[in-house]
């Protein structure tokens, strides 16, 4: 398969560009660097990709350059992902996360691509809702402007799927994790906690820490990217692990696994626009896309955490 992997130098795109050169592809990666690395895809440019630096908001030279790949899929994560920014600056959230795109729908579609894998949010699409759990059908209800953004690009990718036929999926992301984790956005903080851990400091928690979210492992995520490419399913699919985690429960996995017993947390205000609780209902992802959550929060954790410090002492 011919891939295109935009936002693919970043934390995930990078882990899912891997994953696609190891069995065999031919991937391009469209990338600004602005918070990607080209460091990410040192294994894979050796091994054949083809990284293109441009912004996904430039919509003539992001269409060039689908059109030169000619890809089968593309797999869409290049994204504003930082919640506290797009409250602040909501104009400049919208213009990466909606504007940015109908860019690529709009070149996917000129170049006839069979399969675009759009990459979404769940927590921050739903907010703080009653069902936990919550299903796909949660009416949406963002504290932020990211996840609103998120949610309008949604609706681009079920526009073009009716007006133009081009087969959309959009993947609703639980808080994601893993090595390569920037401390960007809500799960970064398995990042800044690993941190913490490493250079004696102490984690900061905003809020009492009782506030829970679905943390899911890149692999399994990468899983799922490769099954939707594959499947027919449209619409928005859940992505996460179904069971809820509190900020508590991650300080006392890394105090553990990281053998210190000093490793207590230093409380701070809690920050506008968080939401309390967020869980995701994956029961769609298991049925029509055959895919579920394998690696545990624990293990995950552990394969984090021994990454950060193999890049400290590397």
């Amino acid at each position: 398969m011919r891939a295109l992997v935009t936002g693919g130098a970043g934390f995930i795109g990078s882990t899912l560009v891997d994953a696609l050169i190891a069995r065999g592809d031919e991937v391009t990666v469209v990338d600004d660097l602005s918070t990607g690395r080209e460091a990410n895809l040192e294994n894979a440019l050796r091994n054949g990709a083809d990284l293109q630096r441009a912004d996904i908001r430039d919509a003539a030279h992001l269409a060039e350059i689908v059109t030169q790949a000619g890809p089968d899929a593309i797999f869409h994560l290049a994204a504003q992902i930082d919640v506290r920014k797009s409250v602040t600056d909501p104009a400049a959230d919208a213009r990466i996360n909606v504007e940015g795109t109908v860019n690529v729908l709009e070149a996917a579609r000129q170049a006839n691509v069979k399969r675009l894998v759009n990459t979404s949010t769940g927590g921050a699409i739903y907010g703080d809702v009653d069902t936990i759990p919550s299903p796909e059908s949660t009416p949406p209800a963002p504290m932020a402007g990211y996840g609103t953004s998120k949610f309008c690009a949604e609706q681009y990718c079920n526009l073009y799927a009716r007006l133009h036929g081009l087969s959309t999926v959009t993947l609703r992301y639980g808080n994601v994790y893993g090595p390569r984790q920037d401390p960007l956005g809500e799960a970064g903080v398995i990042a800044i906690f690993c941190g913490k851990l490493m250079d004696g400091g102490r984690p900061r928690i905003y809020g009492d820490g009782r506030q829970t979210r679905d943390y899911v492992f890149v692999g399994d995520v990468v899983a799922a990217n490769l099954a939707a490419a594959e499947a027919t399913t449209r619409g928005a699919v859940n992505i996460g692990t179904g069971e809820e985690t509190s900020v508590l429960d991650l300080v006392n996995i890394l105090r553990e696994h990281g053998g210190r017993p000093d490793f207590e947390p230093e409380f701070a205000e809690a920050r506008l626009g968080e939401i309390e609780r967020s869980c995701l209902d994956v029961t769609r992802a298991r049925e029509e896309l055959d895919w579920q959550a394998r690696t545990s929060l624990s293990d995950g954790m552990r394969a984090t955490l021994d990454a950060a410090r193999a890049e400290l002492a590397g």
